[in-house]
């Protein structure tokens, strides 16, 4: 018989006693009853509360926006809506004493376009600066005008540039006014962009006075869409640019209250690239008015009778010539809204241009939106009747009210 020591006896029953007490510790903490949290953070389901009153408003905000997307109806056709304000910058001054007439209201006016009266949407007769752009003609056959009427006297081309001289310095009035120059031969050339600098503008005469005019052609057609509607052209002159060319903004492109053209020129035109119901069609969508100062006229007087009757070989221009750039002043200005100003003597010179001004100045802006019945590229008649008194009649004799006498309507858009 084989005796057990005690010292493995003794181990085994350790091991006995070890896993024993194991098994009953992980019993125990398996039956052991799980205390809840005594600040409830432990809780799986926490009892919800009450939703406040800015809530409830969301929710049923929510579901009534969800219901209306729900019963919406898609419609695929866009709808496009157009306005066509139509303005019209309206003087009125008294046809005997040429008084220019202020202080008149909204209720004063009517606009008939096409004979048919329209509601004014907007008046306004607002002390606004004037922006301008002066047009002047710089040419070989300027000069000769200028020379042979001052009897060899002064320059030539003082005639050209003392109406220039004059208007900048005196009626420009810095810094709410803007001017620029272009003058023009065979091609427009912008001599200074628009500036409220004097010292710019006294510039821009110092050069004109220094310099020659180059060529004898008068391309007038095209200084005009030039000065209006913009285009490459020549680099301006007081900018010394690098380049020779540059693309130009014309006078549409000027958000400005108070727009105008000033043109100083004989009124001939020699070849310009486009011809002369070319430029009244430009004139007339534009909406500018166009004040002129022509000049020339003192040597047709002196020399009349000495011109042939439809110009020489030489290009020396005829009677039928000036004849002509009268009437195309004349219908210049008429047609955009401003008016001529033939100058024979120098004496008429600053009333003139004083009475420019003065028209300038005291423009209703009047405008009226047309319904989009329109035919494109369509000319309207437009009429502006004035009743000064108050009276419910329209004065039709006493006054005269200067305004653009049509607008174009747009043509319609290229499909690409």
């Amino acid at each position: 018989m084989q005796i057990v020591s005690s010292n493995r006896f003794s181990k085994i029953f350790v091991l006995l006693m070890a896993f024993f007490f194991a098994f009953s510790a992980n019993t125990f903490a398996q039956s052991r009853r799980e205390t809840p949290d005594k600040k409830g953070e432990n809780k799986r389901n926490q009892r919800p509360a009450p939703k406040t009153e800015e809530e409830l408003r969301k929710e049923q905000e929510r579901l009534k926006q969800e219901e209306e997307e729900k019963n919406a109806v898609v419609d695929d056709e866009v709808t496009k809506i157009k306005t066509n304000i139509v303005n019209v910058d309206a003087v009125v001054y008294n046809k005997k004493t040429g008084q220019i007439i202020t202080g008149l209201k909204k209720e004063n006016f009517a606009v008939f376009e096409n004979g048919i009266k329209q509601d004014i949407t907007n008046f306004a007769t607002p002390e606004a600066p004037i922006t301008v752009s002066v047009v002047v003609e710089y040419s070989k056959w300027s000069e000769v005008f200028g020379s042979y009427a001052s009897r060899g006297q002064e320059a030539g081309k003082l005639e050209v540039i003392r109406p220039v001289a004059y208007f900048l310095s005196k009626f420009i009035r810095p810094p709410d006014d803007f001017a620029s120059v272009i003058a023009f031969d065979i091609r427009p050339t912008p001599i200074t962009d628009f500036t409220n600098d004097p010292n710019r503008l006294r510039q821009t005469v110092d050069l004109l006075l220094r310099n020659s005019p180059a060529f004898r052609e008068n391309n007038l057609f095209d200084a005009l869409k030039f000065a209006l509607v913009g285009g490459r052209g020549d680099s301006v002159v007081l900018e010394n640019s690098k380049e020779r060319t540059a693309q130009y903004g014309g006078m549409i492109n000027v958000q400005a209250k108070r727009r105008a053209i000033i043109l100083v020129a004989s009124g001939i035109d020699t070849f310009s690239r486009i011809n002369y119901d070319e430029v009244r069609k430009i004139i007339q969508n534009a909406g500018i008015p166009i004040y002129i100062i022509s000049t020339g006229n003192l040597f047709y007087k002196l020399y009349e009778d000495r011109l042939t009757a439809a110009g020489s070989i030489s290009g020396m221009p005829g009677r039928m010539d000036f004849l002509q750039a009268q009437n195309a002043m004349n219908t210049f200005a008429k047609e955009s809204g401003g008016q001529h100003f033939p100058v024979t003597f120098q004496g008429e010179i600053p009333t003139n241009l004083q009475s420019i001004n003065a028209l300038l100045r005291n423009q209703y802006s009047i405008a009226y939106d047309a319904d989009e019945i329109r035919e494109a590229n369509k000319k309207y008649k437009l009429e502006v009747k004035v009743d000064v008194n108050g009276d419910g009649l329209y004065e039709g004799k006493e006054y005269v009210i200067q305004h653009r006498p049509f607008f174009m309507t747009p043509k319609e858009p290229k499909a690409k």
